[in-house]
């Protein structure tokens, strides 16, 4: 078992940028022991102070878009040429039967991992809806704390994940592939709104020409859409990350989309939005945690679940027999 820390502790080490004890402050907020949540809640708020000054990322794409290494390409452009210290929060697809994660945290952009001025921190998604890590929020502010000003946020795929990141995250990029059929097909109208920002990838040699044609369809589809409350136009690239080509427009509709918005007051609205929808998801998390520990709810569980999988009791009868068995 790894050696635990006081609060003090982990939140110096964290607030000095070490990175051991920043990671193993990560893995507090990651365990669903009664005494590390204890723990982690005690560290965040030493650390809460010190973050909030990053610009958050959230990444996603349709599966076979390369988002590893576009990631890779991306971070490595913004450490190279604008000296950014990055955080790469990567979270890794969760094995149905062993519950571990799929996808190695070393197999996945080697060349990134290895800057001093970056950090990638893989986490399995677990049970939670979308595929999102539950400590996803508290592992942003964490890594803000150890003077991160750019975080990425990479999700499983195209999916219910996207929702969730996307209030987690200043700005939402998707990424797409040219040539795979009717480019609009498929691609729901909600990710579509949500996205700031859209990087057709893979734009090299022969797929050159089809990323541009995919590039002022998928443009024209965004036009269709009315501003939000940004007043931001969301963008359409194209990029190689192989050739890494492409890669400053993307940077510059970010930047520009922070500025924006800092001005407008955007940024800070929905910064404080966020807020209260982590505090929602909180309360949430933690009821549904309280009611499986319950010993009366335990105590009957194995009963009541059996009888609905039997068909003997529907659902909502046993829901609320098990919620009543609650003082």
């Amino acid at each position: 078992m790894p050696k635990r820390f006081t609060p003090d502790a982990y939140a110096a080490g964290v607030l000095s940028g070490n990175r051991v004890l920043l990671s193993r402050a990560i893995t507090l907020v990651e365990s669903t022991l009664p005494s590390d949540q204890a723990l982690a809640h005690a560290v965040m708020e030493q650390v809460l102070p010190h973050a909030g000054k990053s610009v958050r990322v959230g990444i996603t794409g349709v599966p076979g878009v390369g988002k590893s290494t576009f990631i890779e390409a991306f971070g490595n452009y913004l450490l190279e040429q604008h000296g950014k210290k990055l955080a790469v929060l990567a979270i890794d697809p969760t094995s149905q039967r062993t519950g571990g994660s799929i996808l190695g945290d070393k197999t996945r952009m080697e060349t990134l991992a290895a800057d001093p001025n970056a950090y990638i921190r893989p986490s399995p998604a677990g049970k939670t809806l979308g595929g999102v890590a539950r400590s996803t929020r508290e592992s942003i502010l964490l890594c803000e704390a150890a003077g991160f000003d750019v975080i990425f946020v990479e999700t499983v795929g195209v999916g219910q994940s996207e929702t969730a990141v996307h209030e987690m995250v200043d700005f939402f990029l998707l990424l797409m592939l040219a040539g795979a059929g009717d480019e609009l097909q498929g691609i729901k109208k909600g990710i579509m709104e949500m996205a700031d920002a859209i990087a057709i990838t893979k734009a090299d040699g022969a797929n050159l020409h089809p990323a541009s044609s995919a590039q002022a369809e998928y443009q024209g589809a965004l036009h269709l859409f009315s501003l939000g409350a940004s007043t931001w136009s969301p963008r359409v690239s194209v990029c190689s990350a192989n050739e890494k080509t492409g890669l400053a427009p993307i940077w510059e509709s970010i930047t520009e989309y922070v500025q924006l918005t800092q001005q407008n007051g955007y940024f800070h609205q929905r910064r404080q939005e966020q807020h209260l929808h982590w505090l929602r998801h909180s309360i949430r998390q933690q009821l549904e945690e309280r009611f499986y520990q319950h010993p009366a709810v335990q105590a009957q569980w194995e009963t009541i679940s059996g009888q609905v999988t039997q068909g003997q009791k529907s659902p909502f009868a046993a829901a609320a027999e098990l919620f009543g068995l609650l003082p």
